[in-house]
């Protein structure tokens, strides 16, 4: 054995010595509360929410497959399903404001649940009077669970969840250069935090109480992600061990409803597990799927190339007449896919965080608007585009805002690319409802992908 493996595993028998993080969920004391700006379906003076102010309508299916059109009710308004959900992941969205992506046509947006816990801090949350409060925004809400952050935080992978992994299968895997900041037992998880140090601890219950404190109209129960390079066993494990945590956050999610009166109902989806296994997949949708949620999400690592399969193995084995949630996918194929197979609403944070980067999405495709090429294109980025930045402002002048370093750039280049993805879902709405669905999709990705984009 060479020094470095033993030095590996060394490190790897030794614990996390930590000091854990208290976390004050109370306002301090003289707080002035601001007055609600808005007024929530079923939430009534000195009574829990009422669960009737959530609900899911079919309206379209398509022949032969798990794919529909549809609505989800929600305390905050409607949703026009399949749909893209954006990702205000600190209660905002990137460089961009909550009026410029009510113009973009955004019906909901997700809030990570992780950082708003780690900043401002669940108190400010609750104080606030919720998310919608705090940021202003009068249209449904969801948050995630803080399952996604375990994998980030334990393995490395940021935001990496399709993989290739040939030949590399293993339970303590951690991308190069990264520290194990996540630990996950039976009960939950403790991590390290990226922002101080300090160690926290995450559970099933306390991601309910995390999650209630925030008041999103739909969350999700804590889960374990795991990465395609886990093994089999711990797949199985995790897969279990999933189902577990949901059964306690259903439990807490029950009680703190009935505690927190006065305030609109929030919505519990449960999240199916299980890799590229196809049993596995099954396994986990029929456990999930017999517990009392209120919808569904689609979770965990997944390889490109079964994106439709795992999609519609999973939904064989839902219930129909609750709403599915497709979690971190915004490829152009992998969003068709996805609906195809059953996906009712799809979130990812790629199109805001390519866009900082340069990268633009058209129907002809990806590409870099940072390249000289564009520096003396004064056309849209899309003559047929619709959004503020298309209506506003030429290649050349985002070309310069991006290369300047310009904070202005990385707005621009956000709102066109989340109307891309937003538009995108509402083309693919129609053409279910107008029955034209296939003959839409194989035009859209003939064209997307003619150049080898990588979208």
């Amino acid at each position: 054995m060479t020094e470095t493996k033993r030095r590996k595993r060394k490190k790897k028998k030794s614990a996390p010595q930590f000091t854990y993080v208290q976390v004050d969920t109370r306002a301090p004391e003289g707080t002035v509360l601001p007055k609600p700006k808005f007024s929530p379906l079923g939430a009534q003076p000195g009574q829990p929410g009422d669960r009737s102010a959530f609900g899911f309508e079919i309206h379209t299916r398509l022949d032969g497959k798990h794919g529909r059109t549809g609505v989800i009710h929600t305390p905050h308004g409607d949703i026009q399903t399949p749909c893209f959900i954006p990702v205000a992941t600190q209660a905002t969205m990137k460089a961009v404001t909550r009026e410029q992506m009510e113009d973009n046509g955004a019906q909901a947006m997700l809030a990570n649940a992780f950082h708003l816990y780690e900043r401002p801090g669940e108190a400010v949350m609750n104080a606030a009077g919720g998310l919608n409060e705090f940021m202003n925004w009068d249209k449904p809400t969801f948050t995630d669970s803080g399952g996604f952050q375990v994998m980030s935080l334990g393995q490395g992978f940021k935001k990496t969840l399709a993989m290739d992994v040939e030949g590399m299968k293993s339970d303590d895997v951690i991308a190069d250069g990264k520290e194990r900041l996540a630990f996950v037992d039976e009960d939950g998880v403790s991590f390290k935090s990226p922002l101080n140090g300090g160690m926290h601890r995450f559970s099933a219950e306390i991601s309910m109480r995390v999650q209630h404190n925030i008041g999103a109209d739909i969350m999700f129960a804590f889960d374990e992600l795991t990465t395609l390079m886990n093994t089999r066993r711990y797949q199985e494990q995790a897969v279990e061990r999933t189902y577990r945590w949901a059964q306690r956050c259903i439990a807490e999610h029950k009680r703190l409803t009935e505690e927190r009166v006065g305030k609109p109902y929030q919505a519990l989806f449960g999240v199916v597990q299980g890799a590229n296994y196809e049993d596995l997949r099954r396994l986990a949708a029929s456990q999930i799927g017999s517990l009392d949620f209120d919808g569904f999400g689609i979770g965990g690592a997944i390889e490109k190339r079964i994106m439709g399969e795992i999609c519609s193995w999973i939904c064989d084995e839902l219930p129909e007449n609750k709403p599915r949630h497709v979690l971190g996918i915004a490829a152009v194929d992998d969003i068709f896919a996805g609906v195809e197979n059953g996906g009712d609403t799809f979130d990812c944070v790629a199109p805001a965080r390519t866009a900082r980067n340069g990268a633009v999405f058209t129907k002809d495709g990806r590409w870099n608007i940072k390249r000289a090429a564009y520096k003396f294109d004064f056309s849209p980025i899309e003559e047929d585009c619709d959004c503020y930045t298309c209506r506003n402002y030429t290649r050349a002048y985002v070309n310069h805002l991006l290369r300047a370093g310009e904070m202005t750039g990385a707005t621009l280049a956000t709102i066109h690319n989340e109307r891309f993805f937003i538009h995108l879902l509402e083309q693919i709405r129609e053409s279910m409802d107008g029955g034209y669905f296939a003959e839409f999709r194989d035009a859209y990705l003939a064209r997307f992908y003619a150049n080898g984009s990588r979208g």
